[in-house]
């Protein structure tokens, strides 16, 4: 119930805080979410060592505020916000009774959806997708990830999933706040874009990504030998074109840079939220949780400012809301 509540505070206060926030530099729009480890979902192929097997790994390239400080009567305000909101979350929230994830699990976009739905106590079962065949998709017309599918509706690409999951919480909630779509859109064009050419920046780096994502993956054990070796050895080469398509010219700079450059939006804030995060803090956390304990997040959390606002996160989003498929 404590988390119920606080999900409602933060609610509140985001349409007051971000009604003061300051906007600048990236634009650009959503990225559709299809990513597995932090790259796109192509069409069938049956060559494994060919750039169309990388594709069907989906282990080529993504394309596609301020504090407010409250008087007493703000108090009293912000009280019956609380009561309310509460009351909307438990009785006039999210209803919905079968909650699914079709994923990668080590797909960022896909994390992004989950670190969403984690954060707001939404119960979801996950199907994970065989990124070779995909016959867990093949009922959609839409064959990449994540998709979701609430009481039977569809939703797809990441950030418009989460969008409609927030108007179904807080219809009124203001996802134009300049501060935090600025931020939500600098993940999905700029964050990720530094991802790949770190985890598959070495051979060794490379197999350890590989033996993350063929582990927690839905492969036979034929599938994850060759994926773990085959697509190390794929990606390993595949990252240095990324590397050069995006001008980095060193891959951990870059991802120090980004992780220095989203500490710096916080501005000293506990989150980009305020006490409380918002949905660029869950966008943020959800990309790099996969990489966490990785060569490269290590990596990150040891040489950048980033570590105390991860491990926050950590803490506010909590427990996975997954549920068992025959819960």
């Amino acid at each position: 119930m404590r988390r119920v509540v606080n999900r409602a505070i933060f609610l509140g206060r985001a349409l007051r805080s971000n009604s003061t926030a300051v906007y600048g530099g990236f634009t650009g729009g959503s990225t559709v979410c299809q990513v597995a480890p932090y790259d796109t979902c192509s069409s069938s192929s049956s060559k494994w060592l060919s750039q169309n097997f990388v594709d069907r790994l989906s282990l080529s390239n993504p394309y596609s505020a301020h504090s407010v400080r409250f008087g007493s009567a703000a108090a009293t305000s912000l009280a019956q916000d609380v009561q309310s909101n509460a009351s909307l979350r438990s009785e006039e929230g999210f209803k919905s009774k079968d909650v699914v994830l079709f994923q990668y699990e080590a797909c960022p976009f896909c994390n992004k959806v989950k670190a969403f739905l984690d954060y707001y106590d939404i119960p979801y079962k996950v199907v994970e997708v065989n990124p070779m065949n995909k016959k867990e998709i093949k009922w959609s017309d839409y064959k990449k990830v994540p998709i979701l599918t609430v009481d039977g509706q569809q939703m797809v690409d990441s950030s418009e999933i989460i969008d409609k999951l927030v108007k179904r919480i807080r219809p009124d909630y203001d996802l134009d706040a300049a501060e935090e779509k600025k931020w939500r859109e600098w993940v999905d064009n700029h964050l990720v874009h530094v991802l790949s050419p770190n985890i598959y920046r070495t051979v060794s780096e490379a197999l350890e990504s590989f033996e993350y994502i063929t582990t927690q993956g839905n492969f036979s054990l034929s599938e994850r030998l060759v994926a773990k070796y085959g697509g190390a050895a794929a990606m390993y080469f595949v990252s240095k074109k990324l590397k050069k398509k995006h001008n980095i010219t060193d891959e951990r700079a870059a991802l120090y840079g980004a992780a220095e450059q989203w500490v710096d939006a916080l501005k000293g804030r506990k989150f980009l939220g305020g006490m409380d995060p918002n949905l660029a803090d869950l966008a943020v956390f959800g990309v790099l949780r996969p990489i966490r304990h990785l060569k490269s997040g290590k990596d990150m959390v040891e040489h950048t400012q980033i570590g105390k606002w991860y491990s926050d996160m950590d803490q506010a989003v909590g427990q996975s809301c997954r549920v068992n498929s025959d819960s």
